[in-house]
C-alpha cells in the first residue's frame, strides 16, 4: 500500500520550541492522541503518551516543553524526553522514550505520513 499524507497544521502554527499542535490518529484500530512540535527548525511528532505509563504529556493543551524549553516533559511524572528523538533523558521514563511519528513539512504545511506499516508499530 502506498504512503499517504494527512494535513496536521500550517507550518506557521509551530514556533521553535513553542506550543505544539495536538491531533488524533488511528493506530491498532483505535484513535490515539498525538502531537507535533518544532525543534531544530523541523517538525517532530510523537504519540501523546508518556513512556512510564500511558498518560498524555501536556499540562495544558499544546504545552509539551519544560520551563527551560529544552526538553519535552510529562507533567504527571516529570519524565523528560529529547524533542528531536523522543528518547528518555531523565525522570520516571525508565529508559522508555516517546513513540515518534513520521512527518514532513512542505509548501507551508505539516503532514503526517501514514504508511501501511504504522499499524505494526
Amino acid at each position: 500500500m502506498a504512503e499517504r499524507e494527512r494535513l496536521i497544521c500550517a507550518a506557521g502554527d509551530l514556533a521553535e520550541q513553542g506550543k505544539g499542535v495536538r491531533f488524533e490518529l488511528e493506530r491498532h484500530g483505535r484513535s490515539q492522541p498525538a502531537f507535533v512540535i518544532r525543534f531544530d527548525d523541523m517538525p517532530r511528532a510523537f504519540l501523546n503518551q508518556c513512556g512510564h505509563v500511558p498518560v498524555e504529556l501536556d499540562w495544558q493543551e499544546g504545552e509539551f516543553f519544560d520551563v527551560s524549553r529544552h526538553y519535552l516533559i510529562c507533567t504527571t511524572h516529570g519524565a523528560l524526553y529529547h524533542p528531536a528523538t523522543g528518547a528518555c533523558v531523565g525522570g520516571r521514563c525508565a529508559g522508555r522514550g516517546l513513540i515518534p511519528l513520521p512527518v514532513v513539512e512542505r509548501n507551508g504545511h505539516v503532514y503526517l505520513l501514514e504508511p501501511a506499516l504504522m499499524e505494526n508499530q
